[in-house]
């Protein structure tokens, strides 16, 4: 959950504009990011490996220790290698304007 005075950011992706996401959001401050600018979110690639590691859950809790676990065991050389790519994506998105890069 989010601690008063801190500063969050989202990808405007679909579900983050549903009334309900919209309700919580206005209780903390976003920062202005434009749709489907995933370019720069390595976090995604995070998101994506954890997807394809996630087994089937047949309750909240379970879904949640197992997340857990997961996360606890990143293998910290790909998170190293996601921020060492930051200044390539930076560079990729300048170059695309405003279309897509392969990030």
């Amino acid at each position: 959950m989010v601690s008063a005075g801190e500063i969050c950011q989202q990808d405007n992706a679909r579900p983050h504009t549903a009334r309900v996401a919209q309700d919580i959001q206005c209780h903390f401050q976003t920062l202005p990011w434009r749709a489907r600018s995933l370019d720069l979110f390595p976090v995604e690639d995070v998101w994506d490996q954890l997807k394809r590691q996630m087994t089937s859950c047949h309750c909240v809790h379970d879904l949640e220790l197992a997340f857990q676990d997961m996360w606890a065991h990143l293998p910290q050389d790909n998170i190293r290698c996601l921020i060492n790519s930051m200044p390539h994506r930076v560079a990729a998105c300048i170059v695309a304007g405003a279309g897509p890069t392969r990030y």
